[in-house]
């Protein structure tokens, strides 16, 4: 019980965190604020958290709550190249509308920086193992080319999500983050698939 109400503390501390950004700004946004938002303490706090620079990480997995609401709702007759290119089109639809380029540009900068650890590199969030599932249904179904492994498929596909970050955050986010990948990304996905292969129901 101590361990789910841990948890519990720590994802309240995040979600406000987050909210608190969005809304009047990293820099204008303190600890006290936090503390407040969610309902907890300083002691909570630097029990999880070594100071504010420390959630930065902890964007990443706001990201995965993403990807869990849009699990539920993910039409599972989709191929594996469609469900990829959905839930690249959802994730940067909510970055674009709701997590300032800053925010991405710290993250990205914090992850640069970091020793140990890397939020954007942990193989046990539920990015990778989600993608790593839509992948091996690919590569089962045939629909993906059988000459690359499920994880080198995973890898090259999450160093392309990140290029693509990286090149908005560097363009200082003068263009529609979403608009770019909704373009990019299926010819970025039609190089893993296979000519003629089925790839499920299409969808609008």
């Amino acid at each position: 019980m101590a361990r789910k109400n841990g948890r519990n503390t720590r994802g309240r501390i995040i979600s406000a965190a987050w909210k608190l950004f969005y809304e009047q700004g990293y820099e204008e946004t303190t600890v006290e604020d936090i503390v407040f938002e969610s309902g907890t303490s300083k002691g909570s706090f630097y029990h999880y958290f070594d100071g504010k620079d420390a959630l930065l990480g902890t964007l990443a997995y706001v990201f995965d709550e993403k990807y869990e609401e849009l699990m539920r709702v993910m039409n599972p007759d989709m191929g594996a190249a469609e469900k990829l290119a959905y839930l690249n089109h959802e994730l940067f639809a909510m970055i674009d509308s709701g997590i300032s380029m800053d925010l991405v540009a710290r993250l990205l900068s914090t992850q640069l920086l970091a020793r140990g650890e890397k939020s954007l590199l942990d193989r046990n969030r539920l990015y990778f193992k989600l993608l790593r599932r839509i992948i091996a249904e690919g590569l089962a179904s045939g629909e993906l080319r059988q000459d690359r492994t499920a994880g080198e498929i995973l890898r090259a596909y999450a160093m392309w999500e990140r290029a693509l970050l990286y090149d908005w955050c560097l363009s200082g986010g003068e263009y529609s983050l979403v608009a770019c990948a909704d373009k990019m990304t299926p010819a970025f996905l039609s190089a893993y698939r296979n000519p003629g292969a089925p790839s499920g129901r299409e969808t609008s």
